[in-house]
C-alpha cells in the first residue's frame, strides 16, 4: 500500500486496512497457509472484546497470584484451566445490555464476545490447594507452587 495525502478520515481508513493486512499475515502463519478474507477471522469487532484483558502476575513465597481485570463479565461466565505447570488459561464470555431513555432520546448498547488468554507463570504450580475469587470484575487466582524434588546425582556405569 502506498502512502498518499488524504483527508484526515481517509488516514484512519488506511490504518485500518494496514491493521487488517497485518492480522491476515499473522493468521496466515498460524493457519498453515490458508488465506483469510480481508479483516481476518474477527472482522471488525470492538477492540475491547477482541483484545486481551489486563493481567498482573506476582510471585510470592509459596504461591503465584494472578489478577485479571474482566469488566462486564459475570463470575459464572469465567473458566480457568491449568494448561501445563507453567501456564494458566483464563476464558470468559461477556454479555451485557445497557439501555438509556430520556426525552426525545433512546440508546441501546449491547456488548458480547468471548475472550481467552494463556498466562505464563514464573514457576511450576499445581491446582492442589489453589483458589480463585471474583469480585467487581476482578479475578484473583492463587496458585500453589509445586514442590520440586531436590535433584539427585545419577551414577554413570
Amino acid at each position: 500500500m502506498a502512502w498518499r495525502r488524504y483527508p484526515f478520515e481517509s488516514m484512519w481508513r488506511d490504518m485500518e486496512e494496514m491493521r487488517a493486512e497485518l492480522e491476515n499475515m499473522f493468521q496466515h502463519a498460524y493457519t498453515g497457509g490458508k488465506l483469510l478474507p480481508p479483516g481476518g477471522v474477527t472482522g471488525r469487532m470492538l477492540p475491547a472484546i477482541r483484545g486481551e484483558f489486563r493481567v498482573d502476575v506476582r510471585d510470592n513465597d509459596d504461591e503465584v497470584i494472578v489478577v485479571a481485570d474482566l469488566p462486564g463479565v459475570e463470575k459464572e461466565d469465567v473458566s480457568l484451566q491449568l494448561v501445563n505447570p507453567r501456564a494458566l488459561e483464563i476464558s470468559c464470555e461477556r454479555k451485557g445490555e445497557k439501555e438509556e431513555r430520556s426525552e426525545g432520546f433512546f440508546m441501546r448498547e449491547r456488548v458480547y464476545g468471548s475472550m481467552s488468554r494463556v498466562v505464563a507463570v514464573p514457576t511450576d504450580v499445581t491446582e492442589n490447594d489453589s483458589s480463585a475469587s471474583f469480585k467487581n470484575g476482578v479475578l484473583e487466582v492463587r496458585l500453589k507452587k509445586a514442590k520440586t524434588q531436590p535433584s539427585t546425582r545419577i551414577q554413570i556405569e
